[in-house]
């Protein structure tokens, strides 16, 4: 077998990068119902990438605890339809800085291939955030901090010198991360926006 001694190892870092796909999932507001120029508002899925490092702690023989902070850049859409059947869309483009803390369930390795499960909770700091700072053109504010569950698989493929693990992972926003502003005629039309994220990522392992 490759690597014969890296489950034996009390810690091990590595790299992380791989991408993204995002989008809200909207709770109009009272006045939304009540309102006859709007006929929905519609989120959308937009793509991204990230890139970060990773630490992973041996707590037993099938369980890690894994930290893996990383940069995120992801794009997510709106799209409001008008009681006229015109469009206006929004792209919503954030910079994450991203901090998952995860345990992770490894199954007994097969010569050099073993499956594993993950879940835990990330931090997100949103630094492009425009919560702050008014642009002429957007159609709704967001706010900078999100808490997400995480949960997911990947697979681990030992090399003589290294280890690559493709995974896979949702997550889903606890906070709501709509910024209320009523000089935004549509911001008056949301309640709540929470954020979700599928991502692919490799992780080489050394």
């Amino acid at each position: 077998m490759n690597m014969e001694d890296h489950d034996q190892k009390r810690y091990y870092f590595g790299l992380s990068f791989g991408m993204n796909t995002s989008a809200f999932k909207i709770r109009p507001s009272a006045a939304f119902t009540m309102d006859d120029s709007i006929k929905s508002i519609q989120p959308g899925w937009g793509p991204g990438f990230h890139i970060g490092l990773m630490g992973s702690l041996r707590l037993s023989k099938f369980i890690d605890l894994r930290f893996v902070p990383k940069i995120a850049f992801a794009e997510k859409r709106l799209t409001a339809t008008m009681r006229s059947n015109t469009e206006e869309t929004n792209t919503i483009e954030s910079i994450y800085t991203q901090l998952p803390l995860q345990l992770k369930f490894k199954s007994d390795r097969m010569q050099n291939f073993r499956f594993y499960g993950l879940m835990g909770g990330r931090f997100d700091y949103d630094l492009s955030s425009n919560a702050r700072s008014r642009r002429s053109n957007e159609l709704i504010r967001v706010k900078p901090i999100d808490i997400s569950a995480e949960i997911g698989f990947g697979l681990e493929f030992y090399y003589p010198n290294f280890m690559i693990a493709p995974e896979i992972k949702i997550s889903q926003g606890f906070l709501n991360t709509h910024f209320p502003d009523n000089t935004i005629y549509l911001s008056n039309m949301v309640d709540r926006m929470n954020t979700r994220m599928i991502t692919f990522s490799i992780q080489i392992q050394g």
